[in-house]
């Protein structure tokens, strides 16, 4: 993890939604900064936030108070300075399209010549070790695999920040241990700074260089955990003393959350 400028900052957000039935006050008095490099996991309960956080950063909701910023710019300038990659829960793959030709889409829509498409398409399915999967249709793969090439996809225009809503919550634990010990990798591989959804205690802890853990609605922040583990993280890490001592951490902060006033 390197020091610095922070990639993402925010300062007092708050985004109340109006709606017919009065205003739903979605996140209150938000304060955070992710550093470059840093895996900053999401975590905390349905409603909480943590997505509609994760959308504001990415210009797709527009906060109501408060200032954020992405690489020093507003969340619309580095949307159109193509400054991160969005992976949602679902792959969102097109089926008519092969994998090839999905990751390329955003390309396409930005210009990349034939011959630079195709170079980049190679990259990030070596990187997501899909090579050789490239002209198959979606429906061919299993839906970790339909995961990794909507990965690949976000990954293809190369962003400094990837924002991941939740990738893995549909998968069974099998495949979802095997994607996260993946996505490990690529993280070590590309240095990207990671922002990641889940509600899994034991994924955010293994995945993570910070944790932030979010009350229910209105959403604020009621821990930020820095984790001690080690960058290199086989999965039997999750049975240490320290991984065990973060998870109980998060759980203690979750359980905070709930008793507070809101």
């Amino acid at each position: 993890m390197t020091t610095g400028d922070p990639v993402i900052e925010a300062k007092h957000l708050d985004l109340t939604f109006q709606t017919n039935d009065g205003p739903i006050h979605a996140l209150k008095d938000v304060n955070l900064s992710i550093s470059k490099g840093e895996f900053v996991s999401f975590i905390g309960p349905s409603g909480c936030g943590k997505t509609t956080f994760l959308r504001c950063i990415a210009a797709l909701e527009t906060p109501t108070g408060g200032t954020l910023s992405v690489n020093g710019m507003t969340p619309d300038e580095a949307r159109r300075n193509r400054a991160y990659g969005y992976v949602f829960q679902a792959a969102g793959l097109y089926p008519w399209r092969t994998i090839s030709k999905n990751i390329k889409l955003p390309l396409e829509i930005m210009g990349f010549s034939a011959a630079e498409q195709e170079e980049r398409v190679n990259k990030v399915l070596e990187l997501v070790d899909l090579t050789g999967f490239e002209g198959k249709f979606p429906w061919q793969l299993s839906g970790g695999m339909q995961q990794r090439a909507s990965i690949a996809r976000a990954l293809a225009f190369d962003a400094d920040i990837l924002l991941m809503d939740e990738p893995f919550g549909a998968l069974d634990e099998i495949v979802r241990d095997h994607l996260n010990e993946q996505l490990l990798a690529l993280w070590a591989r590309t240095e990207k700074t990671i922002g990641f959804v889940t509600h899994s205690i034991p994924e955010a802890v293994y995945l993570s260089t910070k944790i932030v853990v979010m009350s229910p609605r209105p959403g604020r922040i009621t821990d930020v955990i820095d984790s001690p583990l080690p960058k290199e993280r086989p999965l039997d890490i999750r049975d240490s003393t320290e991984f065990i001592e973060v998870a109980h951490r998060v759980r203690e902060g979750l359980r905070a959350g709930h008793g507070d006033d809101v």
